[in-house]
């Protein structure tokens, strides 16, 4: 037996850890004074003294405190989360952790955010998604797993963000989709699923973005396709399946080399732009379109020579405008048009005929051929038959109205004037072959080459 008043402090406390792991019993000590009839005599020479000498009170119950809540596939079990929901911090996105589907607008509008892992669950937005303004989110990684937007998708000002691999799995967009000011995104390469926008797709200011690849696989826009003020975009080949827009604006695009991307494109319902591309050279891309609905506007493209690429076009609807393209010399790709519903206005430095227009028959409202100083006749419009309004000014190389023989009906206005080579006469000559013209209140004609008239015509002023 062990009488333990007698043993060290350090002793007793063995003794009593040996006794609670049950290496001895309590019918082994004795409170008191021990005989000694008891001695150990079993003739055991284990002397072992090992103690567990760690003082850190370590119990062994290992609690690890990971914070990661990085969601699983097999934790999607929440369902839809019913509303909307702005993700305006990094905690926020933990919120929907587990959630499917979301039945409201998601926002994720959040400065802090770098991380969208938690939200790998979702697989559809029912209303509008919009990624804006996250100034430190470099991806959409977390959103792997969504396959549909049912509104609007718009990802703007996201400045560090160099990729869209996040959304690979989308494929539908039921509203419009807006990719804008994004200077750190490079290419469109996680839309690579997207089959179609609802909607209208524009595409604008994305400073650093070099090719539209990315939509490759995109066949449908339900309204106007945009694409706009990009420095380092070359081409737009990634829009090859795509076969009808409402509306086609392609403008100040400054290394944009082609269309050939918008070969597929038949008609446009509303307008068609292509404006301040100042790389372009030709419109070839666009020969699959054989009717404008509305408005037609090539203007401002410094390196265009030729406008070929429209040669499919027979009707515009409203406008048709050609101005400020001043490498262009001709208008031979507008052989094709019968018609312009509302007004054309032609005006450009190097042009030198009209002989592309000489299908034209008829312009709803205004004619006006100004500022085109490299002019010198109208024989293109030879077939021209009827006006509302029509102005000549500003031609410095004209020399004669020619070709405006078949014009019978100025309805509204007639302006001609500050063309120094062309005489006064001309115009007089050409009031005078009118069957049904303006009031004498509508007509202007100054500042031309004075000359006299003999005999004068009777609608001279």
């Amino acid at each position: 037996m062990i009488d333990i008043k007698y043993l060290p402090l350090g002793l007793v406390l063995l003794v009593a850890a040996a006794i609670s792991t049950g290496c001895w019993s309590m019918q082994e000590l004795v409170i008191g004074n021990d005989t000694g009839a008891n001695a150990d005599t079993d003739g055991d020479s284990d002397s072992d003294g090992d103690v567990d000498t760690d003082a850190d009170g370590d119990s062994d119950t290992d609690s690890d405190s990971d914070s990661d809540t990085d969601t699983d596939p097999s934790e999607c079990t929440l369902g839809a989360y019913s509303g909307d929901f702005e993700i305006t911090t990094q905690s926020d996105v933990a919120t929907l952790a587990g959630y499917t589907s979301i039945s409201g607008n998601l926002t994720i509008e959040c400065l802090l955010c770098t991380d969208l892992s938690e939200l790998i669950c979702l697989t559809s937005v029912g209303g509008d998604l919009l990624i804006e303004h996250n100034d430190t989110l470099t991806n959409l990684d977390g959103l792997s797993a969504l396959t549909s937007v049912g509104g609007s998708l718009n990802i703007g000002s996201n400045t560090s963000l160099t990729n869209l691999d996040g959304l690979s799995a989308l494929t539908s967009v039921g509203g419009s989709l807006d990719i804008g000011s994004n200077t750190s995104l490079v290419n469109l390469d996680g839309l690579s699923a997207l089959t179609s926008v609802g909607g209208s797709l524009d595409i604008k200011s994305n400073v650093a973005l070099t090719n539209l690849d990315g939509l490759s696989a995109l066949t449908s826009v339900g309204d106007y396709l945009r694409i706009s003020g990009h420095d380092a975009l070359i081409n737009l080949d990634g829009l090859s399946a795509l076969t009808s827009v409402n509306a086609l604006w392609i403008y100040t695009n400054t290394a944009l080399a082609n269309l050939n991307g918008l070969s597929g494109i038949t008609s446009v319902g509303g307008g068609l732009v292509v404006s301040g591309n100042t790389t372009l050279a030709n419109l070839n891309g666009l020969s699959g379109i054989t009717s404008v609905g509305w408005s037609l506007v090539i203007s401002d493209n410094t390196a265009l020579t030729n406008l070929d690429g429209l040669s499919g076009i027979t009707s515009v609807g409203w406008s048709l405008v050609i101005s400020d393209n001043t490498a262009l010399t001709n208008l031979d790709g507008l052989s094709g048009i019968t018609s312009v519903g509302g007004n054309l206005r032609i005006a450009n430095d190097s042009l030198t005929n009209l002989d592309g227009l000489g299908a034209l028959t008829s312009v709803g409202h205004y004619l006006k051929i100004y500022d085109n100083p490299a002019l010198t006749n109208l024989n293109g419009l030879g077939a021209l038959t009827s006006v509302n309004f029509i102005q000549i000014s500003g031609n410095d190389a004209m020399t004669n109205l020619d070709g405006l023989s078949a014009l019978t009906v100025v309805s509204g206005a007639f302006y001609n004037y500050g063309n120094p080579a062309q005489p006064d006469c001309e115009a007089c000559d050409l009031l005078d072959q009118l069957t049904s013209g303006p009031a004498d209140a509508d007509i202007d004609v100054e500042d031309n080459l004075d000359d006299s008239c003999t005999p004068v015509p009777a609608n001279c002023p």
